[in-house]
């Protein structure tokens, strides 16, 4: 049985229909791209069928099968894991289902379009903002907090950052460690890092919950070191314009969903789409 979110005109024509499937929404980002992505398809006339992944592969997997069995005519997806996914996908692609995938690509399996931010400038723009805030320094030493090993998202972003950072004799990263996208398990990562390695200037955080999570660490131990995050969250945002986080860099996840959306119907009229839909970004300080 589906347990899921419908949106849009009740309708009998199962082309009328499209399923997102979304790791988590304990994340307020990806609560975002849904209700993007709800009322796009809503205002389009589509019923929208939502389901939660809970950051399970074999939930996910459940969820792309009980779409496919529901006939919708396609299939949005934003993978718990970049790898984990491509079985999912193979069955989507066995179905002869369309499916594209948001925010966090598919290394494996067929994929009409992917539709994300771009996040290695992301990653680039992040390690950019630091040189700049700290280019009086002689040495600037960073920790950086990854997210979900084997998410693309977190590839790219680490991707983007090193490549600005490696090989710059000014930069040395003390410490470069997963909390898997989380706020609690970035307090905790952040927490052991002020005990083992205390001696540091910056924080780049790959989403804006571990940044939160290690923003709380460094008050607590009264430490004061530039954190700048990644999504541009509510929660982010409020956080820079409290100067507890400097800066985030933002993306539109309500943009991301909607864009995912229009992306599907096109694919449902027959009409191309590119394999890559960019979505913009923008340096979020106060």
């Amino acid at each position: 049985m589906i347990v899921g979110i419908l949106s849009g005109c009740g309708t009998e024509n199962n082309k009328n229909k499209i399923g997102m499937v979304i790791s988590t929404l304990d994340n307020p980002f990806f609560v975002s791209m849904k209700d993007g992505a709800e009322k796009e398809a809503k205002k389009m006339g589509y019923d929208l069928i939502v389901l939660n992944s809970q950051n399970d592969p074999g939930k996910e997997r459940s969820n792309v099968e009980d779409l496919v069995e529901s006939g919708v005519s396609a299939i949005i997806i934003n993978p718990t894991d970049s790898d984990a996914v491509s079985n999912s996908i193979k069955v989507v692609n066995k179905n002869k289902v369309p499916i594209l995938t948001v925010d966090r690509q598919a290394n494996g399996g067929k994929v009409v379009s992917f539709i994300a931010s771009d996040n290695v400038k992301g990653g680039q723009e992040a390690a950019k903002f630091i040189l700049n805030k700290l280019k009086n320094k002689k040495i600037i030493k960073v920790v950086e907090l990854q997210g979900t090993p084997g998410a693309s998202a977190s590839r790219d972003r680490g991707k983007g950052f090193h490549s600005v950072v490696d090989g710059n004799p000014k930069v040395n990263v003390v410490s470069s460690q997963t909390a898997n996208f989380d706020r609690q398990q970035g307090l905790s990562v952040m927490e052991n890092i002020i005990q083992a390695k205390p001696d540091f200037d910056a924080v780049f955080a790959q989403n804006d919950e571990m940044a939160l999570g290690a923003v709380k660490a460094l008050k607590t131990a009264n430490k004061h070191a530039i954190v700048i995050g990644f999504d541009g969250t509510l929660d982010g945002k409020q956080a820079v314009k409290s100067d507890d986080m400097t800066a985030t860099i933002a993306q539109q996840p309500v943009v991301e969903g909607e864009t995912a959306v229009d992306s599907a119907i096109k694919v449902i009229k027959g009409k191309n789409i590119k394999a890559f839909v960019p979505v913009n970004i923008e340096l979020f300080q106060k």
